[in-house]
């Protein structure tokens, strides 16, 4: 049985995580799947100082609060930003590190370095796309029922985690047992920004062919990749 913490991206929360949880607990696993503060149910607390490195302290505090050792870690999408961080706070209580079509920045780089953002609605406090652009863009992906599913729970993201520079400035030189899938019918993050990942990590690349959402796309392909150890 493994300890799996899986770590969700912008406009998301621990619900995203709820068909490939399944798939894994119903395997034997012990399975965590939070949702960040100022996301989802916990968007009412938003406030200004929540950043990429704050996030990545709750899960950090999580492990500990949960005694967890040799965690496997699985972030997606700007979750992959705080996985990184979360392995440099406690790197005693990873075991393996999953880039599930992540991103993984350097010290001092942004999420727009990386990604470009077209479409984007910013408030005070939080930032992402206009609804019309989750429906026709963000999740055009997927198939319905899961489709008008994931639309209703779509939620603004902490506006520093999408504008402001990560700090690490330890985990890229620590040594990991990382892999990285790539969904190979997704955009961003581009490929080379994740080969860039496998590649800094002597990660073990893997590849599914499906979009940016593969926990409710591919649950089952998924949970196969995140298990894999060969």
């Amino acid at each position: 049985m493994s300890n799996i913490v899986l770590i969700h991206g912008a406009y998301q929360g621990g619900w995203i995580w709820q068909p490939l949880a399944n798939v894994l607990r119903n395997r034997g696993h012990y399975v965590l799947a939070p949702t960040l503060e100022g996301c989802a149910e916990r968007s009412y607390q938003l406030h200004s100082k929540i950043t990429t490195e704050s996030h990545a302290q709750e899960i950090a505090n999580l492990l500990f609060f949960e005694d967890l050792k040799d965690a496997v870690l699985v972030g997606t999408s700007t979750g992959g930003m705080v996985m990184a961080k979360v392995a440099e706070l406690v790197a005693n209580r990873v075991n393996r590190l999953v880039f599930a079509d992540a991103l993984a920045l350097m010290d001092g780089e942004r999420l727009s370095d990386i990604v470009s953002r077209k479409s984007v609605v910013n408030t005070d406090l939080a930032s992402g796309p206009p609804r019309d652009d989750v429906v026709n863009r963000l999740f055009k992906e997927l198939h319905e029922p899961i489709k008008s599913w994931a639309i209703a729970r779509y939620t603004l993201h902490p506006i520093a985690c999408m504008q402001n520079p990560v700090e690490l400035k330890e985990f890229w030189s620590m040594a990991w047992d990382a892999s990285v899938i790539y969904c190979n019918e997704s955009v961003n993050p581009p490929i080379s920004h994740q080969k860039r990942t496998a590649d800094m990590l002597s990660a073990k690349w893997l590849e599914l062919t499906t979009g940016h959402y593969p926990m409710l796309s591919v649950p089952e392909a998924l949970a196969d990749s995140i298990l894999s150890t060969d």
